[in-house]
């Protein structure tokens, strides 16, 4: 999967657990620009977005993220090395 590929699940995801269609994601963006996103709904993303790319995120990990972009970041360095494990 590429970046931009990454990106737009991400963001299918991040509309459903934040029960926000319209919502845009760009790489600045952070939790206290969108409404609805509390420290619950960050649990929610993650367990999500860990379900839809069949990946896993450590807590250490997920407190060093700063903002979207770093997130997708994540997500496509875990993807990546999850696929050259399984080639």
């Amino acid at each position: 999967m590429n970046r931009l590929e990454i990106t737009a699940a991400a963001a299918e995801v991040f509309r459903r657990v934040l029960n926000n269609p319209g919502l845009e994601l760009d790489n600045d963006l952070t939790a206290s620009q969108v409404a609805g996103w509390d420290s619950l709904s960050h649990v929610n993303l993650t367990v999500s977005i860990e379900e839809r790319f069949k990946i896993r995120f450590t807590g250490k990990e997920m407190r060093t993220l700063k903002n979207v972009g770093e997130f997708i970041n994540l997500i496509e360095k875990k993807c990546n090395a999850a696929n050259s494990t399984n080639s």
